[in-house]
């Protein structure tokens, strides 16, 4: 059902796009991109310190005396990235790959699987800060107070969203699961998968009740989100717009929220354009100069994470070659 979701998604999100592009007219957008040349480049540069972020903040959601070396977690987290960004897999599957590229290095798989779960969780809650400094900024700029309270409102309930997520596995959601299907299925090995499964829950109880490791982990995230304004405030600059950090900082911010809840859009295709648009109105940038943004951004992708993409189906071959027959 998520698969299919993730493809209607992807659909709709590419015709989004595609009209958007079509209303505001190819050439205007493509001279803005090209006026610019290959400065355009250095977009994936400024954007890299928050991937180093990222992997800081995941450094601290393992068993102090079993964490992965940090290249492991470089790589681990670049392919999963990569996988999410330009796969239909609803930011799930490329989190999934992190925990597999892990156990195929050795790392125990109660450790992995643990790890990315509450990985993921720490990423949603970064989100929270990231909503609350774009958002008083809006009001900060006297731009929009009424979109300023629904975005509030949203981050609210993702808020209590996320507290239900966290509550869930603190119950132990993985043992439950197991309990759940084994009662259909009598395989001999189903046991020893229910096993792990309790496993797996004990080590998230851990990793959650070593509360300072893990606020310094969110802390690390929502750094890491706030150093992608870099990206944006250079990308106006070289397109020949400049703006201050603050405007910057709430078009990232705001503009990553609405992506980020749109989460069945792979890549947020669309919707990311569609934002930039809308809130690029608000501090007086035309719908053509917002499209030339998100487009601009999306360089990373091919300079990054499609080479993320292709070392994973390599390290993915490498393994399947020695797997014995």
């Amino acid at each position: 059902m998520i698969r299919i979701a993730s493809y209607i998604g992807l659909l709709v999100g590419l015709l989004v796009l595609t009209w958007l592009i079509l209303w505001q007219g190819i050439d205007e957008i493509f001279e803005l991109l090209s006026h610019s040349g290959f400065s355009l480049l250095l977009l994936p540069i400024v954007w890299f310190p928050s991937l180093i972020a990222a992997v800081i903040s995941w450094h601290y959601l393992f068993p102090v005396k079993r964490i992965p070396a940090f290249k492991q977690l470089f790589l681990s987290l670049w392919m999963g990235r990569a996988i999410n960004t330009l796969l239909p897999v609803a930011s799930i599957g490329g989190e999934i790959a992190k925990a597999r590229l892990l156990i195929l290095w050795g790392h125990p798989g109660i450790d992995a699987s643990a790890s990315v779960l509450v990985d993921k969780t720490v990423q949603a809650l970064a989100l929270v800060p990231w909503a609350i400094i774009g958002t008083s900024l809006l009001v900060y700029l006297a731009i929009d107070n009424e979109l300023a309270k629904l975005i509030m409102l949203g981050t609210f309930l993702l808020g209590l969203g996320i507290v239900g997520f966290v509550l869930v596995q603190r119950a132990g959601m993985f043992g439950f699961i197991a309990r759940i299907i084994g009662k259909f299925n009598t395989s001999e090995g189903w046991g020893k998968i229910t096993l792990n499964a309790h496993d797996v829950d004990a080590l998230v109880k851990e990793l959650y009740s070593d509360k300072k490791r893990f606020l310094i982990s969110i802390f690390w995230r929502t750094l890491g989100l706030i150093l992608q304004t870099s990206e944006v405030w250079l990308a106006c600059y070289l397109l020949g717009h400049p703006i201050g950090i603050i405007e910057a900082l709430m078009l990232k911010s705001l503009t990553s929220i609405i992506t980020d809840i749109a989460f069945v859009i792979p890549n947020g295709y669309g919707v990311q354009e569609g934002g930039y648009v809308m809130l690029g109105a608000l501090i007086g940038l035309s719908p053509e100069f917002s499209l030339a943004i998100s487009l601009a951004t999306r360089i990373r992708e091919l300079i990054v994470d499609l080479p993320g993409l292709l070392y994973w189906q390599h390290v993915e071959a490498k393994y399947l070659l020695k797997k014995p027959g």
